[in-house]
């Protein structure tokens, strides 16, 4: 079937993700061309008019962590979780998926975590990728942290790094410091983020050592990204104080109360402590190992928690519609330079966009580049090896 140049999406209430009331929305093939409050149906030929009366459009999702290539391992070869699939993301609102390696950089590597960012992106998906790993010295591709952000166009920063953790390797500030200069540098040759990802354990120093890097260097602390801070409730207002002091904060999604917070539960005690919020974003850790509880084995992070903890912030009352889309759109986009090509619906930026009902806040619709992939909450277009089974 012949894909359609042009696009118009009518009589949505948009979110850009900033609330701008009933519009229209032009797609000229992967951007948004025009945002209007009426836009003349004639003007351009050969149109696909897409009907968006009583749903909310707003930008796609952007999850600045999750494991592409899958994580685990920590309990042996059968615990390695598989490679995720393009429909995992695509149910789950996310159109731009940033790969981390995470604990595994033995089984697992930085080859093999650009090849699936690659194949994810000719399935459709927009795609990102850290170098590194939890440990240091870290994994790369390259050699060297910095020539990796600098040469590979997918590489945009380093990450997760661990700390607090009993499988980081306990690094020094010394040793942080050095991980950081190559970030800074490779960052600033490639024209990238170069920003730290920091993956933050339940360890008892919680996040002591990156308070302790941000004190005791000149490196900005908004290069600096540290997660799972929703983990434990220590933790937690240990991240209130960081956010206070500047730094950006990330909650993962699919936390429940047990130990830490919830993410809309967490998200209305930073607004209500007086954190900038337009430091705060959300991340799915899909495709990660959750730990095993008592009377049953350890889990698997979903990518639609992401979608789940911000549908729930805004269905409980605990944040608005903007305030939660924020989060998961321009915050990330501002973070990893990404901004104003992506989280944001405006002219020029990339025609990735979400189109949910408005009273269940149900994902309806979604375009990556101006394609749509999900059409009345089912997917349209599936990946190369789930076509056998869907397509």
């Amino acid at each position: 079937m012949e894909k359609k140049i042009f696009k118009l999406l009518k009589n949505g209430t948009c979110y850009i993700p900033e609330f701008i009331g009933k519009k229209d929305i032009l797609v000229v093939q992967n951007k948004i061309y025009k945002i209007e409050n009426h836009i003349d149906e004639s003007v351009v030929p050969d149109l696909e008019i897409i009907d968006c009366s009583g749903k909310i459009v707003c930008p796609g999702l952007i999850d600045q962590h999750i494991h592409i290539t899958g994580g685990g391992g920590e309990e042996g070869p059968g615990s390695r979780i598989p490679e995720i699939m393009l429909s995992e993301c695509l149910t789950a609102g996310i159109t731009t998926a940033v790969g981390v390696l995470g604990a595994d950089s033995i089984t697992r590597n930085i080859s093999g975590l650009l090849a699936k960012a690659r194949a994810l992106e000719e399935e459709g998906l927009n795609t990102y990728i850290y170098t590194g790993s939890y440990r240091i010295p870290t994994a790369t591709l390259t050699g060297s942290v910095m020539s990796d952000i600098a040469l590979i166009d997918k590489i945009i920063g380093v990450g997760e790094i661990a700390v607090s953790d009993h499988r980081s390797s306990h690094p020094s500030l010394d040793m942080l410091k050095a991980v950081a200069s190559e970030a800074r540098m490779g960052g600033l040759v490639g024209k990238k983020a170069g920003v730290v990802h920091i993956h933050v354990g339940d360890g008892k120093k919680g996040l002591e050592p990156v308070i302790e890097l941000v004190a005791n260097s000149d490196f900005p602390i908004e290069m600096f990204v540290p997660t799972h801070l929703n983990r434990n409730r220590t933790l937690f207002f240990q991240a209130i104080e960081y956010a206070k002091m500047g730094g950006n904060i990330d909650l993962t999604a699919g936390e429940t109360n047990e130990t830490g917070y919830a993410v809309p539960d967490a998200l209305k005690l930073l607004a209500d402590a007086g954190v900038d919020m337009d430091r705060v974003t959300v991340s799915s850790d899909a495709n990660g190992s959750i730990p095993a509880k008592e009377g049953c084995g350890p889990g698997v992070g979903r990518a639609d928690e992401l979608i789940n903890d911000i549908r729930s912030s805004i269905l409980s009352g605990k944040l608005t519609v903007e305030q939660a889309l924020k989060t998961v759109t321009v915050n990330v986009a501002k973070v990893l330079k990404l901004y104003p090509k992506k989280g944001v619906i405006r002219p020029g930026s990339d025609a990735d966009i979400l189109v949910f009902g408005k009273e269940d806040l149900k994902l309806d619709k979604v375009f990556v580049n101006g394609e749509q992939f999900v059409n009345n909450g089912k997917v349209q277009k599936w990946g190369r090896y789930e076509e056998k089974w869907h397509g």
